[in-house]
């Protein structure tokens, strides 16, 4: 496979120049920190220059396809999201969620050409540079390459990075008639038989070591087990007791107060903007309940919501 040729093909760009502009693509990002959820901790997010982001979209889609990617994995696929993941977990009783830890940052650019050697792709040294350069960040002058969170580039390889971890727990899983799923760092299992989820952790570090070579660990303050006799949530989508989709009570009663806030003038500008969010959540995941919001307060003013733009 030869990448810098790809690369001179769609950007019409010569061998020299590409190969000049790779030189510094490790130092090409905007960096800047947002709040993690449910943490006081913050995570530190890389964007890529507009140069360098675009051309790491023209590698993404010369490498879509070649990339084994495991349909366990639910992130980061075209047409497939958080609802489809939440689905395999329907008329199960247990619940298992487990969560890495640094998942991005852990990645390195060692780690990527292991897999891409296990799976038979082949790039000769040049390109392997090139690679390197393009699709990893130095966050300091002489610090590591890691896998940036910003990069478009970025999900695609993650995901690759998992296939034969994800592969191995779905055998695993199988045979202990447990369902698994990946949804880009959060790992879901859940089963009918009573206990055997307990079996997981241990098996999931075991596993991880043998096929990451220990670069990607599990957070264990985000291991949590639950069951039908407690609420059951999988990437924000509640599993309800009579197996269906759900947004959730507390969600519900936001949207429904916010519509209402929206009717009488009391909703700013923002406010606006993210129940325009919270509705197109709300028909997507749980329909009947976006249709009971229409019966209460108008089909028309749900539109009216829908159609906001904001003021400039």
């Amino acid at each position: 496979m030869n990448v810098l040729q790809h690369l001179c093909d769609t950007l019409c760009m010569d061998k020299s120049e590409i190969l000049r502009f790779c030189s510094t693509a490790p130092y090409r990002y905007k960096t800047y920190e947002i709040p993690k959820r449910n943490s006081n901790k913050k995570r530190t997010i890389a964007q890529p220059s507009t140069e360098l982001k675009f051309i790491q979209r023209v590698l993404v889609s010369y490498l879509e396809g070649k990339l084994l990617v495991h349909e366990c994995a639910f992130a980061y696929k075209s047409g497939i999201g958080i609802k489809n993941n939440a689905q395999i977990h329907l008329k199960t009783k247990y619940l298992l969620k487990m969560d890495f830890e640094n998942y991005f940052p852990s990645i390195t650019p060692e780690l990527f050409f292991s897999i891409l050697k296990r799976t038979g792709l082949e790039f000769s040294e040049l390109n392997i540079d090139l690679l390197r350069k393009i699709l990893f960040w130095r966050a300091a002058r002489k610090g590591p390459l890691r896998l940036s969170i910003g990069a478009p580039s970025s999900p695609l390889i993650s995901n690759f990075i998992m296939y034969y971890f994800d592969e191995k727990m779905r055998l695993i899983c199988n045979e202990k008639g447990i369902k698994y799923t990946r949804y880009a760092d959060d790992l879901i299992f859940s089963t009918n038989i009573k206990n055997v989820l307990f079996e997981i952790p241990n098996i999931v570090s075991s596993v991880l070591e043998n096929e990451t070579q220990g670069q990607i660990k599990i957070n264990n303050s985000k291991t949590v087990f639950s069951s039908k006799a407690h609420n059951r949530h999988i990437t924000g989508v509640t599993l309800t007791n009579d197996n269906k989709l759900s947004v959730g009570r507390a969600r519900k009663r936001l949207i429904s107060s916010m519509i209402h806030k929206f009717l009488y003038e009391l909703l700013d500008q923002d406010d606006i903007l993210k129940l325009q969010g919270f509705i197109s959540y709300a028909n997507f995941i749980e329909y009947d309940f976006y249709q009971r919001m229409c019966r209460k307060y108008g089909a028309d003013n749900l539109l009216r919501i829908k159609k906001f733009k904001l003021e400039k």
